[in-house]
């Protein structure tokens, strides 16, 4: 979590997240004890101006989170690549409460006084606001009535955008220098095409360059109402009281439209290549193609059959292949990412510039193997065991429930989520993965990404 405090007055604003992979397909550890799994009554309600509402009663630490989200990410940029993530750093940067301006130091002392902890993100789907603050009412009705000056009455100083203009500019210009981050970045904009997935969040030299107040104001005005907006409240106050906190925290945005539907992702029809050549002694391998989404009817399915294939690193196929057979790699992993719409499947490694093509060709081939002939049973039966004895630990503690409850409100996912999760696990067969597997993954027509310094 960023903490905003006086030596990182724009944190919020560098910190892209692509997506919650809290219970996608990535790679998982092996926890080879089973513990006794937590239960989350999850319930649901909405506010008079009709915000969706998710709460969970959890009295163990005098403790709250509450998140607020908005369906305001990067898909939302239009053509202005990184507004959603500007707009949102900046929200804490300077409020209107009551007859007061709050400066971005005003902000950071209302949190800091209370013990507080306060962070702000965008992804490609949605915005977040996130604050933990202790429950005793002499603490929280100040760190609850600071995050509702900064949901509701933001004021977008002119001083504070370019201040945070020139940093993120700094910022982009550094992302030119990881080979990480010019490998996603190439990876996304191909495989997404004209699709809004394919922008980076953090925007552009360009767009940033021109960004303005007003711009930051309209978008501002559009998202960040009821209509686009989910509250999840976590930790040691009765529902009365979370009732009351949601309305406080919320009650008074404007109902605005909801945002529009995003448009569907194509599949890409053909095999494809690119490569960025970067002053390196590893190239970065990226391939992949369009995966699923968070509502996908294959997503339990093709979680146990990723978790076989490469999320679960020691273990897998794609690791064995590659590191243990080869020594091509120290670690090499396969994944998707659910969003809204779908997300992309990836399988990647760094390996030396003289083995790309070596390391390519297994890739493609244990890849294409595993779709052709899927799992054994013996692999299906332990990752089950791996999934389901580690689940718990994935929800035990109000921060991780709290971030659950972000995915399962803003993706419409039932409310028994977190309950049922190690039965849908359960009842994935070996047939099912098969016939997903071939369904739903082409290995002839991967893009494949690499960046490294070529060698002749």
């Amino acid at each position: 979590m960023l903490v905003i405090n006086k030596k990182n007055l724009v944190s919020s604003l560098f910190v892209v997240i692509s997506v919650f992979t809290l219970s996608g397909c990535g790679s998982q550890k092996v926890i080879p004890q089973k513990e006794e799994q937590k239960s989350v009554d999850i319930k649901q309600w909405q506010t008079k101006n009709g915000v969706k509402v998710l709460y969970v009663y959890a009295p163990e630490l005098p403790l709250l989170d509450v998140n607020v989200v908005f369906d305001a990410g990067s898909v939302r940029d239009s053509d202005k690549p990184g507004i959603a993530t500007l707009t949102n750093g900046l929200l804490s940067h300077g409020s209107k409460l009551g007859k007061k301006t709050l400066t971005v130091d005003d902000i950071s002392e209302r949190f800091e006084n209370v013990g507080a902890r306060f962070s702000a993100s965008a992804t490609k789907d949605y915005a977040a606001l996130k604050l933990r603050t202790l429950t005793d009412e002499k603490w929280l009705s100040q760190s609850v009535t600071t995050l509702r000056s900064i949901i509701n009455a933001p004021v977008f100083e002119l001083k504070e955008l370019e201040r945070t203009r020139k940093q993120l500019l700094v910022a982009i210009e550094g992302r030119k220098q990881s080979p990480d981050t010019i490998i996603k970045e190439l990876f996304y904009k191909k495989l997404y095409g004209e699709h809004p997935y394919a922008n980076p969040s953090i925007g552009t030299i360009e767009s940033i360059k021109k960004m303005t107040r007003r711009d930051l104001m309209d978008f501002y005005k559009k998202y960040y109402v009821a209509k686009n907006a989910l509250v999840t409240i976590v930790g040691n106050v009765g529902e009365r009281k979370a009732i009351q906190l949601a309305e406080q925290l919320t009650g008074d945005l404007p109902v605005g439209k909801k945002a529009a539907v995003l448009s569907a992702v194509k599949d890409i029809s053909a095999a494809s290549s690119i490569h960025k050549e970067f002053p390196s002694s590893q190239t970065h391998i990226m391939m992949g193609q369009p995966g699923v989404h968070r509502k996908d009817k294959d997503y339990f399915t093709l979680y146990v059959a990723n978790h076989i294939l490469g999320g679960s690193g020691f273990g897998s196929r794609i690791m064995e292949e590659i590191r243990e057979k080869r020594g091509l790699a120290y670690s090499s992993y396969s994944y998707f990412i659910p969003m809204l719409k779908r997300g992309p499947f990836i399988i990647g490694m760094q390996t030396s510039n003289k083995q790309t093509n070596e390391a390519m060709l297994v890739l493609k081939n244990t890849l294409a193997e595993f779709v052709n002939e899927g799992p054994n049973e013996e692999e299906l039966l332990h990752s089950k065991k791996n999934i389901t004895g580690g689940f718990p630990l994935r929800v035990d503690s109000n921060k991780d429930i709290s971030n659950y409850l972000t995915v399962i409100g803003f993706y419409d996912l039932p409310l028994d989520y977190l309950k049922i999760f190690n039965q849908r696990i359960n009842a994935v067969t070996l047939a099912q993965i098969k016939d997903a597997l071939k369904r739903r993954i082409d290995p002839d027509k991967m893009l494949a990404v690499t960046v490294g310094a070529s060698v002749n």
